[in-house]
């Protein structure tokens, strides 16, 4: 839900500069409300840690999973060595407990190692999108603080020119 809040606050930040008005004589530059997109950036902000949060989550849960199938395995592993010894301690019949117990074992670490490499790469893809999302709006407030600056310094240009001027005549 959050990734969802996340990409809403983001396409409205888009929709933003994208509706914007042109700044005077150039067609890639705009004006923007500062205040709404800082309130906007503020907000995705807030909702970031949420998406790390899930992440973290899911890494944490696939781990207690491999500790409990370890736990288990080893479990299966005792149980058979012990009904090996006290059913026959014929070596042909705890030979085969074992390879079932180390079969369970491998079964359990291979699926562990696959959930370990799903939990990363949905982690790994979540915090890319994420960083790609949050240097997309840096980029775009930044080119807007440019935008304004060099707005701001004309402006400031015009007027000392007519004060100048208003002065002259005088």
């Amino acid at each position: 839900m959050a990734e969802k809040d996340v990409q809403r606050l983001l396409d409205m930040l888009y929709g933003m500069v994208d509706e914007a008005k042109s700044a005077a004589f150039s067609s890639d530059k705009c004006v923007i409300n500062r205040e709404e997109a800082l309130d906007l950036l503020d907000e995705i902000r807030g909702k970031l840690p949420l998406e790390v949060k899930k992440a973290q989550e899911l890494i944490r849960a696939r781990e207690e999973y491999v500790a409990a199938a370890k736990k288990e395995a080893e479990k299966m592993l005792r149980q058979a060595e012990l009904d090996a010894k006290n059913i026959v301690s014929e070596s042909e019949i705890l030979q085969q407990a074992r390879q079932k117990s180390s079969e369970v074992i491998h079964r359990a670490e291979e699926r562990s190692r696959e959930l370990y490499h799903a939990a990363n790469a949905y982690t790994e893809d979540a915090l890319r999108r994420t960083e790609e999302a949050i240097q997309m709006a840096l980029d775009e407030v930044k080119e807007s603080r440019a935008r304004f600056r060099t707005a701001s310094a004309e402006k400031m240009q015009q007027q000392r020119e007519q004060l100048e001027e208003d002065t002259g005549e005088e």
